[in-house]
């Protein structure tokens, strides 16, 4: 059997829906700015990589943010599918520094949305995380750039912005 996939392309059987992470596929570089526990921001780079898989029925992107001697100090892997009997994404975290998964599209806060300029959801953050609740937002979206932002909640109704990461596609 022979099996071959485009890492660029949907499958033309995909959900329509799936186009709406397709911004993510490509090679990135990013500048992301984080806001210490003492209220302090800090400098980080890192890369983004998404590619559709899964005979282009899923999106996965990989990101990687290095501390100030190259280390990774964030790396893990998104995965994103759209379910269209529900209607909902699934979109799972895996963490792969501590081999831990975390859904970032429960139900329980709305799932993912969409207004036409930005992509939106909130999850409760994973185990050992300084706060309950995370939301995360891409905005700026554009064939060369977008913009993700993360706030933090301890009750999931008054948020605060604690990082900003600034993509930049690069040449693939």
């Amino acid at each position: 059997m022979k099996h071959q996939q485009r890492l660029d392309q949907p499958n033309p059987n995909a959900p329509a829906e799936l186009s709406r992470f397709a911004f993510l596929i490509g090679q990135w570089r990013f500048d992301a700015r984080f806001k210490s526990a003492n209220a302090e921001w800090q400098a980080f780079h890192g890369t983004w990589l998404g590619y559709y898989i899964l005979d282009g029925y899923a999106i996965a992107d990989e990101y990687r943010m290095l501390g100030s001697s190259g280390e990774p100090i964030v790396l893990g892997m998104n995965f994103r599918v759209y379910d269209s009997a529900r209607q909902l994404w699934n979109i799972k975290w895996l963490n792969a520094l501590d081999g831990t998964w975390t859904d970032l599209t429960s139900e329980q806060f709305g799932g993912a949305r969409f207004d036409g300029q930005s992509v939106t959801y909130a999850f409760k953050s994973e185990r050992g995380a300084q706060w309950p609740f995370t939301r995360a937002t891409y905005t700026n979206i554009s064939k060369s750039h977008f913009t993700w932002r993360g706030e933090k909640s301890d009750d999931a109704k008054t948020w605060t912005e604690f990082m900003v990461v600034e993509c930049n596609r690069t040449g693939e």
